[in-house]
């Protein structure tokens, strides 16, 4: 076991998790990116994720059956339904990869009608 699961919080998982996990939790799969999900008895379910804790790296399948909206585990294997949906990704404000919006210059807008004076 890792020391710093005791004294951290945000590296995986904390030591209470790690207990009730190894105590009372069922593995029951994992997804793409490595994070993996467990579930109690009484059905209480739990994801310990692979590095750093970001609740957005929890796919969409996977947060469906974390919430109960489904019962069934979801396939790792199977493929997206169709060919428009996007790869799931992350939460990426305040790095690099993070979208930008084009900022438009005031000269450059064409005003559609003319204002009263």
């Amino acid at each position: 076991m890792n020391l710093k699961i005791i004294f951290t919080w945000w590296n995986k998982q904390t030591f209470g998790t790690y207990l009730k996990t190894l105590f009372f939790g069922k593995y029951v799969g994992s997804d793409e990116y490595g994070n993996k999900y467990y579930k109690s008895k009484n059905n209480e379910r739990w994801v310990i994720y692979k590095n750093n804790i970001e609740a957005t790296k929890i796919t969409s399948d996977w947060y469906l059956w974390m919430h109960h909206t489904i019962e069934n585990i979801p396939d790792v294997n199977k493929e997206s339904k169709y060919k428009w949906q996007k790869k799931h990704l992350e939460n990426l404000t305040g790095t690099s990869n993070s979208f930008k919006p084009i900022k438009i210059k005031k000269n450059s807008i064409k005003k559609k009608y003319e204002t009263w004076k």
